[in-house]
């Protein structure tokens, strides 16, 4: 955590130390991972892949130091299978999660948008989050599997508010450029299966993105 913390302090200084000289907006399409960061994202959840698009819009004053943020991305998190005791039959149930993850998001940024080729950046967010879960059950046939009891429990799309913040960096080539970096996402009140019993859970995750990056003319 100490590291993580003068990475980020280190990233603000240097964004108000690369000199501003023309503040652009600019448009990013990326490709990220997602990581479940927490014991109740990892028990519905494992890493899955997916993409986004956002917009980061000078604002007037701030020399291109200042800007809002606002996109949306969609991610496939992969199957997870969870495995519990049936307490009447004794049999072993697998149940299998499958969970698409999409947000919409707006907030704030700080770090350079000027004639640099290096902008590093910070941003804050808040969103709106949809999840589609499908559940399904399977009691396993040890000896053929494809003897085993497969039943779907559920599908359904749930909705979530949680916030966002992350680092990055921007590698400016002009007209584009190649923009990486890292964010933490927290969500609320998200409804799932767990087991016999619906639950609520506040899943946390971790975001690796890679993308390009377009200067948007004005």
């Amino acid at each position: 955590m100490r590291s993580s913390g003068r990475w980020t302090v280190a990233l603000f200084l240097l964004a108000f130390a690369v000199p501003s000289l023309a503040a652009t907006p600019r448009f990013t399409f990326y490709g990220s991972r997602m990581d479940p960061a927490d014991t109740q994202a990892r028990d519905f959840a494992k890493p899955g892949y997916g993409g986004g698009v956002d917009v980061s819009w000078p604002m007037q004053g701030t020399e291109g130091l200042l800007s809002v943020i606002g996109g949306i991305e969609a991610s496939s998190l992969l199957s997870k299978v969870k495995t519990f005791q049936d307490q009447l039959t004794g049999l072993r149930v697998e149940q299998h999660t499958d969970q698409f993850y999409a947000r919409f998001f707006v907030g704030g940024e700080l770090g350079p948008h000027g004639n640099g080729v290096l902008q590093p950046y910070a941003n804050a967010a808040i969103g709106l989050v949809v999840y589609g879960i499908n559940v399904n059950v399977v009691v396993p046939d040890d000896s053929d599997r494809q003897n085993s009891i497969n039943q779907k429990l559920s599908e359904q799309t749930e909705t979530a508010f949680g916030w966002s913040a992350g680092t990055g960096v921007n590698l400016n080539f002009g007209k584009w450029g190649i923009d990486g970096g890292v964010r933490f996402l927290q969500q609320y009140g998200v409804p799932q299966q767990l087991g016999d019993g619906a639950v609520t859970v506040q899943p946390s995750y971790v975001q690796y993105r890679l993308g390009v990056s377009l200067a948007i003319p004005r």
